[in-house]
């Protein structure tokens, strides 16, 4: 009876903080949680960032008005070089949650737009979609 309870109590752990803010790692390898950030991303955020990762022309250029074009999230990019925890502030909370309320950029927060669960589903599409070698140098980079 007691290895019920402790196998409910884990489960009933892990599904709470699968949508938390707090989640210890991108569920890369969840194939449920891949295809939910896959649709999320189509419709939140392809439109800047492209429906294949690739991001923006000139992404590292400001424009005429000071923005910078949205990064690719593929190999190409940055994001890979960024631990899980900020990669999710990142999302949930916009740029100027680590460059300062001064901070001009078109991305937004999506605080109140997506859930956290909604967010870590993205991220896990998003790291999905890179190459075995980036994925190994990202886990191994930023695990505890």
């Amino acid at each position: 009876m007691s290895g019920v309870i402790v196998v409910s109590t884990l489960t009933a752990i892990t599904l709470l903080s699968n949508s938390s803010a707090e989640l210890a790692r991108i569920p890369y390898e969840d194939a449920t949680s891949v295809a939910a950030g896959k649709a999320v991303y189509g419709a939140n955020c392809a439109s800047c960032h492209g429906a294949k990762l690739e991001g923006q022309a000139n992404w590292q250029i400001r424009s005429a008005d000071g923005y910078l074009p949205a990064p690719p999230h593929d190999e190409t990019g940055h994001t890979w070089h960024h631990p899980d925890q900020m990669l999710f502030e990142f999302t949930k909370y916009g740029p100027q949650h680590f460059a300062g309320a001064d901070y001009q950029s078109i991305m937004p927060g999506y605080e109140g737009r997506l859930s956290d669960q909604e967010i870590w589903q993205v991220l896990a599409y998003i790291k999905s979609q890179w190459p075995l070698l980036i994925r190994k140098k990202h886990t191994e980079a930023y695990s505890d």
